[in-house]
């Protein structure tokens, strides 16, 4: 491990790399000589993966271990962790949908990014890395817009956009320079999920229909490589919140 470790320059997890913008943010890696593990209840065939279901806690508990293990001994100059995995949730009016299927929406989508945004934040300093950190939490246009059949992904994409602020003025305090968090909203990108959630009836998702329109026309919309690129090209980043492809409301 530790002679191994020698020759990583670049540590990066990527939650979620098995498809759709992970797996683009995956291939399109900038860093030569780099260690990307891939955060997934799925494996993938081309990169190391550790097992994660958003769902279930114990599994982040897992991943936090993989964290410090991997940087214990760590002496390369960067590493990145993407959190980028969301877990197909429930989509339909609030008090409407079951609520068991609620409950494990708000664990996986909720809770879960910003618990494993916390454990890469103490693995980095517990470790004593001295490289650069960053942190990139996946966000989305929903943390400001109130969708309807959304109320757990606009809320959790606000509660993520929130922590960042507040992580990033706390990481300032401590003068923990080497460190960068950021969010990221990536424009449209047709990604499995976007094709699932737009091809739901506009009773149960009322944007569905518009969504559909404008992956047909194609304006607007990313593929999963052209978005990774656009991402990678904006890191590192003393900003808080990186836009791709929508205007910011005033």
């Amino acid at each position: 491990m530790q002679s191994a470790d020698r020759e990583i320059d670049s540590l990066i997890w990527i939650s979620g790399a098995t498809e759709g913008i992970g797996l683009g943010l995956a291939r399109n890696v900038p860093h030569a000589a780099a260690r990307i593990v891939n955060l997934s209840r799925r494996p993938h065939p081309d990169y190391e993966s550790v097992f994660l279901d958003l769902a279930d806690p114990a599994s982040w508990e897992d991943v936090g271990a993989h964290f410090a293990a991997a940087l214990a001994h760590f002496r390369g100059s960067r590493a990145i962790f993407i959190q980028n995995a969301h877990m197909k949730g429930i989509t339909g009016f609030v008090g409407e949908v079951p609520p068991d299927a609620y409950a494990r929406d708000i664990t996986a989508n909720v809770a879960a990014p910003l618990r494993l945004g916390e454990m890469f934040l103490r693995a980095v300093r517990e470790s004593g890395f001295a490289g650069e950190a960053g942190l990139v939490m996946m966000s989305s246009s929903s943390a400001r817009s109130p969708t309807i059949g959304q109320t757990v992904y606009c809320a959790g994409k606000a509660a993520l956009e929130m922590w960042v602020r507040v992580a990033r003025r706390e990481l300032a305090m401590r003068e923990r320079r080497n460190i960068w968090v950021t969010a990221v909203r990536p424009g449209f990108v047709d990604t499995p999920l976007t094709r699932q959630v737009a091809a739901m009836a506009d009773s149960d998702y009322p944007i569905a229909s518009q969504m559909r329109k404008q992956m047909e026309e194609g304006v607007g919309v990313m593929d999963i490589d052209t978005a990774a690129r656009q991402i990678w090209a904006a890191l590192p980043t003393d900003r808080s919140l990186l836009l791709f492809g929508e205007q910011v409301r005033r």
